[in-house]
C-alpha cells in the first residue's frame, strides 16, 4: 500500500495500476481506489522476468508510457517519484532505468571498471559507476512492444537513459537482511520524505 499511497500523493500519473498474479491484491487495489491487472501465474513466478509481465500488461493496456515503481524499494520518495516522471517525459526516452551512482573502485570480476591498478586515483575524482537499481523505471509503450515483436530485448531499447536515485530510495528489498535494514532506515525517511 505504500508504493500505491506515494504514486497517488505524486500526482503525476493519470492512472494507477496494481499488477500481480494474486487475486487478493485486486482487493488491495480497490480499497486504495486504484486499478488492478491480474497477469497469468505464469508471469509471477520466480522463472518469469520482469520484462515478460511488463510486455503482458502492455499488450492489454493502451497508454503512452508506463512507469513501475517497485513496492520493494520502500523508501522511495514521492519527490523522486516527481523528479523521475519530470525527466522521463522532457527528456523524452524511450527507457528510463533509476540508478545509484557508486563513487567509490569497483571491479567485474577481479577486473577495474572505474579505476585502474596503474595508479592510485582519489575515490571523489573517480567517475561513479552506475547500479541499476529498479526502484523506479519507465518505457515508451510503442518502443517496448516493438522490440517485443522483432525478438529483442525489449527492457533496455531505444533511447535509454540513466536516472540517479539517492542510496537510500535505491535500497531494494530481495532478502530478509534487505528487508530489516529498511525496517531500521523507514522511520527515519517517512517523515523526511520531501
Amino acid at each position: 500500500m505504500r508504493a500505491i499511497r506515494k504514486c497517488k500523493e505524486a500526482a503525476c500519473f493519470d492512472e494507477i495500476w496494481v499488477n500481480s498474479e494474486h487475486p487478493d491484491f485486486g482487493e488491495i487495489a480497490k480499497a486504495e481506489g486504484v486499478c488492478f491487472h491480474q497477469r497469468p501465474e505464469s508471469r509471477g513466478n520466480n522463472q518469469a522476468t520482469s520484462e515478460q509481465y511488463v510486455t503482458e500488461f502492455l499488450q492489454k493496456h493502451e497508454c503512452d508510457r508506463v512507469f513501475q515503481v517497485h513496492s520493494i524499494a520502500p523508501l522511495l520518495t514521492v519527490k523522486s517519484i516527481r523528479q523521475f516522471v519530470h525527466e522521463m517525459l522532457h527528456a523524452d526516452w524511450d527507457c528510463l532505468l533509476s540508478i545509484e551512482e557508486i563513487q567509490i573502485e569497483c571491479a567485474f570480476r577481479g577486473n577495474p571498471i572505474n579505476f585502474t591498478f596503474a595508479e592510485k586515483t582519489n575515490s571523489q575524482d573517480l567517475a561513479p559507476v552506475q547500479r541499476i537499481c529498479w526502484s523506479i523505471n519507465g518505457w515508451r509503450r510503442a518502443t517496448f512492444l516493438d522490440a517485443v515483436a522483432e525478438g529483442h530485448c525489449a527492457t533496455y531499447a531505444g533511447r535509454v537513459g540513466f536516472y540517479p536515485v539517492n542510496p537510500l530510495a535505491a535500497h531494494v528489498i530481495k532478502t530478509e537482511h534487505d528487508l530489516r535494514i529498511a525496517e531500521v532506515l523507514l522511520p527515519l525517511v517517512e517523515p523526511h520524505a520531501d
